[in-house]
């Protein structure tokens, strides 16, 4: 585990899940001045579009943009293209997509930093034995890293039961981008390697996405406030 004084304040996110992109706003407005941004995943873009993006980034509100892109080169070149024009602060990638992929989204983003998915933090060790040679969930996520980082990107996005062991492995630089944040009392639902607040951050997460946590809480701001 790293030692808290020598390292960074993590950062809070919290995901706006609700396809009902007025819900959300709400959401936003009761926290915006308690997180550092907000994390704008797939399902609200593909009800919502990019509107949801630039109303945050007109707001001065810092965005995690949680599109996870996995296609050719080319293809995610232009999309990353695409972010970096809207000011997102960070964007998703599947280290999956490849060398070439990766090294193509770090092309054409300059302030935008990229963060690859190294494994579904739904996925686990009976999901991977069907397709992949490496079953071990923290091995698997330990060689997409290494694939990943070689490409230059600015982190990683990983389960929280690997953060540790991939901290340790990956040195201080690289971000730490933690899904899966459940408290103890929760049920992980659909997430299998989930890990509480307090685990991501002991074990070297710089960015702790928040989304059930907080937006299926009645309270959200109280939660918000305890956690942190």
């Amino acid at each position: 585990m790293r030692d808290p004084k020598a390292g960074r304040k993590p950062l809070f996110y919290v995901a706006l899940d609700d396809p009902d992109w007025e819900k959300d706003r709400l959401l936003v407005e009761q926290l915006r001045d308690h997180v550092d941004g907000f994390k704008v995943g797939l399902g609200l873009v593909a009800w919502a579009g990019l509107a949801p993006v630039q109303w945050l980034r007109s707001e001065g509100i810092d965005v995690f943009l949680d599109l996870k892109l996995h296609d050719i080169p080319q293809t995610v070149a232009t999309a990353a293209a695409a972010a970096e024009q809207l000011g997102v602060r960070f964007l998703t990638l599947h280290a999956l997509g490849g060398e070439a992929m990766l090294s193509a989204a770090r092309d054409v983003c300059q302030q935008t930093q990229l963060l690859a998915v190294t494994l579904l933090t739904s996925l686990d060790q009976s999901d991977l034995a069907p397709w992949a040679d490496e079953t071990d969930p923290a091995a698997l996520t330990f060689r997409l890293a290494k694939l990943a980082l070689q490409t230059g990107v600015d982190g990683l996005v990983c389960a929280g039961t690997e953060a540790a062991r991939l901290r340790r492995a990956v040195g201080p630089t690289p971000v730490l981008a933690v899904p899966g944040i459940r408290l103890p009392e929760q049920a992980s639902q659909d997430q299998r390697r989930v890990v509480t607040p307090q685990q991501a951050v002991a074990a070297g997460a710089d960015l702790l996405v928040l989304g059930r946590v907080i937006t299926q809480s009645p309270r959200p701001l109280e939660t918000l406030s305890a956690i942190r």
